[in-house]
C-alpha cells in the first residue's frame, strides 16, 4: 500500500489547500493529462519543524537522512538532521508498522522492489 502526504515546506511547491486543490492541480497541471494517482493522498500536513505530524517524527526516529546536505527554499524551522530533504521522500514500512528503510527523493518506486520483496517474505 502507498500512502502520499503532501506539505509545502520544500519551495512552496504545494499550494493547494484543500484535497480538491490537490488533486485538481495532480489532474490538470502536474502531472496533468488527467493525471489520477493510483495511491491515496491524505490533507497536507507538516513533516519537519516545529508542527511536524507525529508520524513523521515516528518514521525518522528509526530510519536515518538520505543526505547530508539541506537544499535551499525551505520553508519550516527548526532543521534538524533527521529532517527529510525534499518532496517524495519515501519510508517503507513493515508489517508490524515498524520504518524498515528511508529512500532519498530520486528513487523511483521500481528500486524499492527487492525491499518490498524482501519485507513480504518475512514473519515481522
Amino acid at each position: 500500500m502507498v500512502l502520499g502526504f503532501p506539505c509545502n515546506s520544500f519551495g512552496k511547491q504545494e499550494p493547494g489547500g484543500n484535497g480538491t486543490e490537490i488533486m485538481n492541480g495532480i489532474r490538470h497541471v502536474r502531472p496533468g493529462g488527467g493525471f489520477e494517482p493510483n495511491f491515496q493522498i491524505f490533507k497536507k500536513i507538516e513533516v519537519n519543524g516545529e508542527n511536524e505530524h507525529p508520524l513523521f517524527t515516528y518514521l525518522k526516529e528509526f530510519c536515518p537522512p538520505t543526505r547530508s546536505h539541506f537544499i535551499s527554499n525551505l520553508f519550516y524551522t527548526p532543521l534538524k538532521n533527521s529532517d527529510i530533504r525534499w518532496n517524495w521522500e519515501k519510508f517503507l514500512i513493515t508489517k508490524s508498522g515498524k520504518p524498515y528503510m528511508r529512500y532519498d527523493p530520486g528513487t523511483v518506486p521500481s528500486e524499492i522492489r527487492t525491499d518490498i520483496e524482501f519485507l513480504l517474505q518475512q514473519n515481522l
